[in-house]
């Protein structure tokens, strides 16, 4: 799937990656500043989550319930210095919980990763929108 939007479509792109049943894995890829925890945060809210959400930048990881109660987590590797880091916060116990597992910076935790993921890149353009691909 390959979609070009602007950040005010946020809502509607979200809900076409949802409607595309991506894996409950998905993998955010994209340059800082790009929209991927803005896209998160829309994803969870979606998904309906109605508290708050931030990225996890700090905490490497956040906990949202849906009204369904259902789980879903938000990861940022960003400031992880080594994959022995994840494993020491249980990262495992995440990623095979059977919830959702948004993930940002997933390359820094590459041999972790399960196989069975979908990937969102996004990449800025010229004109100030992006382009999403899921994989």
């Amino acid at each position: 799937m390959n979609i070009v939007f602007s950040l005010d479509q946020i809502k509607e792109v979200a809900e076409q990656i949802l409607a595309q049943n991506p894996k409950k894995i998905i993998l955010f890829n994209g340059e800082m500043g790009v929209g991927k925890t803005t896209l998160i945060k829309q994803l969870c809210k979606n998904l309906g989550v109605e508290g708050a959400t931030s990225s996890p930048t700090f905490s490497l990881v956040n906990e949202y319930y849906t009204i369904n109660n259902q789980i879903v987590y938000h990861f940022d590797f960003y400031r992880l210095n080594k994959e022995t880091e994840a494993l020491d916060m249980g990262v495992d116990d995440y990623l095979y919980s059977g919830n959702w597992c948004f993930i940002e910076w997933s390359e820094k935790i590459i041999n972790l990763l399960p196989e069975e993921t979908s990937v969102i890149t996004i990449e800025l353009l010229a004109d100030g929108k992006r382009e999403l691909k899921l994989t």
